[in-house]
């Protein structure tokens, strides 16, 4: 099978059109859906990660009412494939969208070949 890093922990899998975690292989769902759509979230308090500087009303940390922290992690193995830092409200980002109609017929043509789960122009 055919697979594309993507990411540090996301693989394509070309064939099925799924993505799949890089560390423990499961697959997490379709590649015409954002991969974060398969992942388990973890919404942190972003004291709990950048902890006050200075004592007093300006301490160098970010305000929660400001500001979230999304932590995406396999379902499987737990890897944590991805962070995010949005305003409270604001929709999880689909940060990866491929065309992979035309990534599969450029393959198929040999216009591209993958190596080493990467791409090349043939």
């Amino acid at each position: 099978m055919t697979r594309i890093r993507i990411t540090e922990y996301i693989d394509l899998a070309v064939e099925d059109e799924r993505w799949r975690c890089r560390v423990c292989d499961t697959e997490l769902g379709s590649a015409r859906e954002s991969y974060k759509h398969f992942l388990r979230l973890y919404e942190r308090d972003p004291r709990d990660v950048h902890r006050p500087v200075l004592d007093g009303e300006y301490t160098f940390a970010p305000d929660p009412a400001w500001v979230r922290i999304v932590e995406f992690y396999c379902p499987s193995c737990s890897t944590q494939v991805d962070t995010e830092y949005l305003p409270p409200g604001h929709p999880i980002t689909h940060d990866i969208e491929l065309d992979l109609d035309s990534l599969r017929a450029r393959l198929a043509s040999g216009e591209l070949t993958v190596r080493d789960d990467r791409v090349f122009a043939s």
